[in-house]
Parts: structure tokens; C-alpha cells; sequence
């Protein structure tokens, strides 16, 4: 890859045996809407350029497995980051086995990695409105049985950008009234959410506040992040995380 680094490392104080990346959208062969390190095979992409770009990432990051992708369906449900055919249908998985790659699909929606402290287990979730709103953290959380969690928040969708009608505001706001400072209004109807806040208020709901990253903007930053929302027809950022 030239030399140039394709990819983001969380800026977290994991475990030296933790590690973690999320790739940006250079570096890679696919063309077009999907230029170029595309790792998705579910967006209408040539295959094999998604393969060829899926051997770059392991290469470049240097991971010990093929990571463990996920068939991404905006819920709450995570599972076991083993190999199944097909995909199993959820948008978190976690381990505590080492060289095991646990891996999330994003492109406006964010990704978060959690460890434990201990460096002992590791997870990826990909979160939208829908799966911030079920509870998929709460479930990953869940699953680790483990209080003392880091949590990274990876590229996704910004404040300033991520438009959504009242009804997204009413139904978290029915969940805890918390989730209010995440709303700002704007015009006709709608609002502006801040996803990053609305995960870090479901974070500190649950008792963690070992909460880093935030900040980037998949919409505005096109030269870095596909954008669902900005493109329609585009590629996907992954998000990884493995422990030796």
C-alpha cells in the first residue's frame, strides 16, 4: 500500500495485546462509486475486487484470521464471532478467544470496539438509530459479562448532518428522557441527531464511562469515508478489532 496508511487505529488506551483499525476508503482496486478499498460484498460491487480488497486489509493490518463479517441487519442481536454459512444475522459479535477478528460494516452508521480492561475480550458493533434504539450495546454489553469495558467510537454520520423526523426523537425520548440532548431542532419537522451522543448516553446508562474517539464526519470527510447518506451506491468502511 505504499507506505500510505489506509486505515485509522483507535486512539485508546487498550491493552498492548488489543488491537484495532478501521479502514478508510483508499488504497484499494474497486472502481467507480466504490473506489476503492471496499470491503463490503452486499453493496453491488465486483466480488472479486471486494476479495482483492479484503486481502489487502488483511495484509496491511496484518490480521491473524479472516475477520468474522456479520450479516448486518440494523438490530440488537449479538452473537459468538465464529465462522457460519451463512453469516449469522446480527450487528455485534464478540470474543474472548485470541487471533479472532471480530468485524463491523459501516458507512454513516457507527461502529464501536469494546475490550475489557484486562485485554481478556474483545467486541465490534454496528449501530444505527434502529440499533441504538433496541439496545444492540446494552446486548453486547451483555453477552461480555464484564464491567470494566474501554469503548471506541469510530467513524460515522455527524451532528450537523444526520437529519431525522420527529418520530426518531419521540421513540428514544420514550425510552429516557436523556437521549434529549442528542436532539437539536431544524427545519420543517425535522432535527438534527448526534449518534455520537446518543451512544455515549446509552454507554453511561450502562454504567461505562471509559468512552473514546467521536468527532469525524463520514458526510463531510469524503476523501477518507464512504457516505450511504452522501452517495447512495457506495462502498463501506471495516471496523476490526482482535486480541493476541
Amino acid at each position: 500500500m505504499n507506505g500510505i496508511k489506509h486505515w485509522l487505529t483507535p486512539d485508546w488506551p487498550a491493552p498492548a495485546n488489543v488491537h484495532a483499525a478501521t479502514t478508510l476508503r483508499t488504497g484499494g482496486v474497486s472502481c467507480g462509486a466504490y473506489a476503492s478499498l471496499n470491503p463490503a460484498l452486499h453493496v453491488g460491487d465486483d466480488a472479486d475486487l471486494v476479495e482483492q480488497n479484503r486481502q489487502i486489509i488483511k495484509e496491511s493490518l496484518g490480521l491473524p484470521c479472516e475477520p468474522i463479517w456479520l450479516d448486518q441487519i440494523h438490530s440488537n442481536r449479538a452473537v459468538p464471532a465464529v465462522i457460519t454459512e451463512p453469516l449469522q444475522q446480527a450487528d455485534a459479535s464478540y470474543t474472548a478467544e485470541p487471533g479472532v477478528v471480530c468485524a463491523v460494516l459501516t458507512a454513516d452508521c457507527l461502529p464501536l470496539l469494546v475490550c475489557t480492561a484486562d485485554g481478556s475480550q474483545v467486541a465490534a458493533i454496528h449501530a444505527g438509530w434502529r440499533g441504538l434504539l433496541a439496545g444492540v450495546i446494552g446486548n453486547t454489553v451483555s453477552a461480555i459479562q464484564n464491567s470494566d469495558l474501554l469503548v471506541w467510537l469510530g467513524p460515522a454520520i455527524g451532528p450537523d448532518c444526520f437529519e431525522v423526523g420527529a418520530e426518531v426523537r419521540d421513540a428514544f425520548l420514550e425510552k429516557s428522557a436523556a437521549f434529549i440532548t442528542a436532539f437539536k431542532q431544524h427545519s420543517n419537522g425535522k432535527w438534527l441527531a448526534d449518534i455520537y451522543q446518543l451512544a455515549r448516553i446509552d454507554l453511561a446508562m450502562l454504567g461505562i464511562d471509559k468512552i473514546y474517539g467521536g468527532g469525524f464526519c463520514t458526510v463531510t470527510e469524503q476523501e477518507r469515508f464512504y457516505s450511504y447518506r452522501r452517495d447512495k451506491q457506495t462502498g463501506r468502511m471495516a471496523t476490526l478489532i482482535w486480541r493476541e
